[in-house]
Parts: structure tokens; C-alpha cells; sequence
């Protein structure tokens, strides 16, 4: 190349870089107020957009290969290098032009429907899974065309295109367990089982849908831990969703106290406590008496409807300590407690002396002192 067609590339690379700039400075300072596009595109295209303008403007500017008789050595593979990376650096751009009008979209159903809404977590999530399609499909197309810029692979493309349908089907045996997570996750997403944000229980764990993607789905457990689990398991195995149909949930609390707790009571302070409590959302709340249990106990139950599982977990715990306080200050008597009973033999005629700190039942016709033969005398020959 001589200096001047290394001029004709300076020129054509900042000619190039000026019209981004430009288009950047229109995009900020007028079209920002009118077009809810700009911003998105300014913050996420600005290093690919530069990139994709100076090397578009090398590619214009430098002459073909064929154009020399006698051309250096290097001069071709600095060419197809440029062609490649001019590719690559399209590529770029046309994902962050993609990644910029997904994030414009999210933005705005963030905005006006807010996460509690059920159709705007559907729509993030879908929205979020058609991103990463679109950002596969596109590498993919890169990669096919920058092979196809080596002269063997342009060579093969008809026998290539000839053998598609073995070539298929051998990919599809060897990515089949691949290709079934992708598949599920999307079946995930657009059946709407599963959205961002959801609260679900996957084998005993409580936890939010983080991030779901077309192979895996990552759950926010309450500790902070990350639960991954490939996108499958959710489509071949049961799971519990807390917010499938809205966020509202019932808290409940479960005690077990003795016969002789006052029921009426203990009811009316649990009301006093739900309906004062900030997090109660205000449609109902109940005390009932569930369960009559073997050991001598007998088990209330405590629900309370709420907002949110956050809401849900809190109000749970400050009821339990609330009535624990309550019925050990009020009613100790209620707390619980096993019952022993020691019942007299009719043939011990010194039972009670045996036992003179114990309450006991005797039967008919027994006195301390012995049983007695129906006279009012006791058999006592002592």
C-alpha cells in the first residue's frame, strides 16, 4: 500500500468515527425527549458503534488484493483479517442494538406495572428468554459468515448443505440433553408455570426465581445461597409457585396447649394483635381449634392473610413470640404439660402412706386406712 491509500484510510476511519459521533450527539441532546429508544441505545452501543465505524471505514478504504501485481506477503491475510473483523465488530453492534431495545421494554413494564403485577413479570421474563435467542441466532449467523470467508469452508458449503440433514441429526443425538433444557425453558416461559421473581418451594427449598434462562433457572434462597438447576427439572418434576396467580398469601401459625386454655381469649387478643399489625393486608384472619391430639394437648391454629411470602414469614414470627409471652403471663395454667395419674389398688391397705405427697384416685369404698366391707368399718385387723 502506498501513502496515500494509507491517507484514503485515515480519512475514511474518521469520517466514520464523526458520523457516530454525530448520530450519538442527536440521539442524547434531540431525539432522547421523543424517542424512548436513544438513551438505551447511546449507553449500550456507544464502544460497538465505534468499533463497527473504523473498521467499516478501513474496509472501504483499503484496495483489494487483486488490485496489485505483485502484492506483499502480508497484505492478504491483513485483508481477510479485516473482513473478519469487520464481521465480528457488526456483530457487536447488532447485539447491543438488540440488548437496547429489550432493555427500553423491560424499563417500561418495570415502570408502569411494578414486579407485584403477574402479566409484567410474565412479559420480563419472556421478554428476557426472546433476548438470548435473538443473541444466539446472531453469533451463530456470525460464526457461519466469517467461516465462510476462508476459501476451503466456501468450497464445501454445497456438500456441506448437501449433508445438513445427517449432520442434523447427529447434532441432535449428541445436544439432545441441551436442546431439551433450551426447549424447556421456553416451554417455562411462555406457558407462564414460571416467572422472574416468583416465589416457589423445589424440594424443600424456599426460594426467588432470580435469573431464568433458556438452560438454566437460578433461585435467591432466604440465606443468600444460589440454587441452579437446569430448566428440565421444573418440567419433570411438581414444584410449589407462591405467586402463580398474585403475591398474596396466608400466614399461619400453629400452637399446642392444654384443655384449659380459654379458647374465647386467647382468640380475641390474637385479633386485636393481627388487625393492629402494619403488614396485615386487612381481608381476614382466624383462631380455630384443629386438632385434639393424643399426648393431651389440644392444637390452634392461627392465619392471617398478608401481602407478600416476606410479609407471609414475618408476621408469623411476631405472632408466635406475641402469644407465647401472652399465654405463659396470662395463662400458665395452658402451657403444656403431661398429666400423671396414680390410681390405688383395692388390696394395699397402706396405699396413701406409700405415697403421701401424691394425688391419687381410689376406688369405691376405699379410705386411707383400707378398703372398707360396705359397713363404713374397715377391714384393718391391726
Amino acid at each position: 500500500m502506498s501513502l496515500g491509500n494509507w491517507i484514503a484510510v485515515g480519512v475514511a476511519v474518521a469520517i466514520s468515527v464523526l458520523l457516530v459521533t454525530v448520530m450519538h450527539w442527536l440521539l442524547t441532546h434531540q431525539l432522547s425527549k421523543v424517542w424512548v429508544l436513544a438513551q438505551p441505545l447511546v449507553a449500550r452501543s456507544r464502544n460497538s458503534a465505534y468499533a463497527a465505524a473504523a473498521v467499516l471505514g478501513v474496509n472501504l478504504a483499503i484496495p483489494d488484493a487483486g488490485g496489485f501485481e505483485n502484492p506483499r506477503f502480508w497484505y492478504p491475510l491483513f485483508q481477510h483479517g479485516m473482513r473478519i473483523a469487520m464481521i465480528a465488530s457488526l456483530t457487536w453492534l447488532a447485539l447491543t442494538i438488540a440488548y437496547a431495545v429489550t432493555d427500553s421494554v423491560l424499563s417500561k413494564l418495570s415502570a408502569y406495572n411494578g414486579d407485584a403485577d403477574r402479566r409484567s413479570r410474565r412479559l420480563q421474563t419472556q421478554v428476557k428468554l426472546l433476548r438470548r435467542v435473538i443473541a444466539t441466532v446472531i453469533g451463530l449467523l456470525a460464526v457461519a459468515a466469517i467461516l465462510f470467508t476462508f476459501p476451503a469452508v466456501k468450497a464445501l458449503g454445497a456438500g456441506l448443505l448437501a449433508s445438513a440433514g445427517l449432520i442434523g441429526i447427529v447434532a441432535g443425538v449428541a445436544a439432545q440433553s441441551t436442546l431439551g433444557n433450551m426447549f424447556a425453558g421456553l416451554q417455562l416461559a411462555f406457558s407462564d408455570a414460571l416467572r422472574i421473581n416468583d416465589i416457589i418451594v423445589f424440594e424443600g427449598e424456599w426460594g426467588r426465581v432470580e435469573e431464568l434462562t433458556l438452560t438454566n433457572v437460578t433461585l435467591r434462597l432466604w440465606d443468600e445461597r444460589r440454587f441452579v438447576l437446569p430448566v428440565s427439572h421444573f418440567t419433570n418434576n411438581p414444584f410449589e409457585n407462591w405467586t402463580k396467580q398474585g403475591t398474596s398469601l396466608t400466614s399461619a401459625v400453629m400452637f399446642r396447649v392444654d384443655w384449659e386454655v380459654p379458647v374465647d381469649d386467647v382468640r380475641s387478643e390474637v385479633g386485636e394483635f393481627v388487625t393492629k399489625h402494619p403488614l396485615w393486608d386487612g381481608r381476614n384472619w382466624s383462631l380455630q381449634v384443629t386438632d385434639v391430639l393424643e399426648s393431651g394437648l389440644i392444637e390452634l391454629r392461627v392465619v392471617a392473610t398478608v401481602a407478600d411470602s416476606d410479609a407471609r414469614w414475618t408476621l408469623a414470627v411476631e405472632l408466635r413470640e406475641h402469644l407465647v409471652t401472652y399465654i405463659r403471663e396470662r395463662f400458665p395454667q395452658s402451657l403444656p404439660r403431661n398429666r400423671t395419674e396414680f390410681t390405688a389398688p383395692e388390696t394395699n391397705d397402706n396405699y396413701a402412706a406409700m405415697w403421701p405427697t401424691s394425688a391419687f384416685r381410689r376406688p369405691a369404698g376405699f379410705s386411707q386406712a383400707g378398703p372398707t366391707d360396705g359397713t363404713g368399718t374397715t377391714n384393718d385387723e391391726g
